[in-house]
């Protein structure tokens, strides 16, 4: 498995507790979730190398 980048990132308070309530809800963590929303936006768009 490759290794995670890490970087700090800046989200307004009221984006990060939606961000936390979605997240709980499909049973991730925030950051979890965060990976899962931009990999999905990444396939949409068609910048995700297919496998």
């Amino acid at each position: 498995m490759a290794k995670k980048k890490n970087f700090p990132l800046r989200i307004d308070p009221d984006l990060y507790d939606v961000l936390q309530k979605w997240a709980a809800d499909e049973f991730r963590s925030v950051n979890g979730h965060i990976e899962f929303l931009l990999r999905e936006a990444a396939k949409r768009a068609g910048r995700l190398p297919k496998k």
